[in-house]
């Protein structure tokens, strides 16, 4: 069984920044430590808590382990109880809920210090024929004809040397981000709450479908909140906003190749008593429909100290 005396002698090797696509599947790859026990360790944020893709990758990775192979995931939902501290590991407990004809059931708690900081339900099914439609993907400019993010940041390094350093913050070298839509706080105007990104793994990888998904729930968790504050940008100083992420849900549809472009294009439905919400679609380079994804975040403006 795990040893909370062990923890301390781990505390820096579970610290992680992520320089290649390799990198993010080792954080997605977790130990086991009994049955349905295993331990995840943790990506490193300049805001210091656990980014919350992370938490659904390997929580996903997780409940994976514990199923038959010829099972995928189909949906998941999940709550984000605490904000967790990358300092310490992360524990995954997966509850074996149902094991049925088509369909299996899981239910993982994540924990760190005995306490819950996160809990979701996975299903998954064997694949099978039916019926067929989707909703088409928007027509925007392609990838080829785009920047980075990080491309896009260095242009307003002078102009918003605030919104620079946020974005600095969610580098990593693993997934390749390039927004369709041009990155700005600084318009007289409120903005929509739509915007298109366009995201692959920034290296070929030949990985099997459960990691495609999990490596598609860490990158879910970009993106999916700026789309409520955009309508707001005039109302509030970007340096004085909090984002929490409090639940996520998510549908797998249809197969997909992360080795080649997803369209990410993201709406927000709504924003009332200090949450926003994120509503996205996932499409391939051909139009296909293969994920969808929801979440929902506390949105403050931090007062100032007096």
């Amino acid at each position: 069984m795990y040893c909370i005396c062990t923890v301390n002698k781990l505390q820096k090797e579970m610290i992680q920044k992520l320089e290649n696509i390799n990198e993010l599947i080792e954080l997605l790859t977790l130990e086991q430590l009994d049955v349905n026990l295993y331990r995840g360790h943790n990506l490193e944020t300049p805001w210091g808590r656990v980014f919350g893709g992370q938490v659904l990758g390997q929580a996903l990775s997780a409940a994976y382990r514990t199923v038959p192979e010829d099972r995928y995931a189909h949906s998941l939902h999940g709550y984000f109880i605490l904000s967790g501290d990358i300092s310490h590991p992360i524990i995954y407990e997966v509850d074996t809920i149902r094991d049925g004809g088509s369909f299996t059931t899981r239910r993982v708690t994540a924990k760190q210090y005995g306490k819950p900081i996160f809990v979701m339900a996975t299903s998954f099914q064997l694949k099978q024929d039916g019926f067929d439609h989707q909703n088409e993907m928007p027509q925007v400019t392609q990838p080829e004809d785009l920047l980075t993010d990080m491309q896009q940041a260095e242009l307003i390094k002078k102009s918003s040397p605030g919104l620079y350093k946020k974005m600095l913050g969610r580098y990593q070298g693993a997934l390749d981000f390039k927004p369709v839509d041009k990155l700005s706080f600084d318009e007289i105007d409120n903005g929509t709450g739509l915007r298109n990104v366009w995201m692959k793994s920034s290296e070929t990888i030949d990985i099997a479908l459960p990691l495609q998904h999990q490596i598609l729930a860490f990158a879910s968790d970009y993106d999916l909140l700026i789309s409520a504050i955009y309508p707001h940008r005039t109302k509030f100083d970007m340096n004085k906003l909090f984002l929490a992420s409090l639940d996520h849900a998510m549908w797998f549809h249809r197969d997909f190749n992360f080795n080649d472009w997803l369209l990410f294009s993201i709406n927000s439905p709504s924003a009332s008593n200090s949450r926003g919400m994120g509503y996205g679609s996932i499409f391939d380079r051909n139009g296909g429909l293969v994920a969808t994804v929801i979440q929902e975040g506390l949105m403050r403006i931090m007062k100032s100290k007096s």
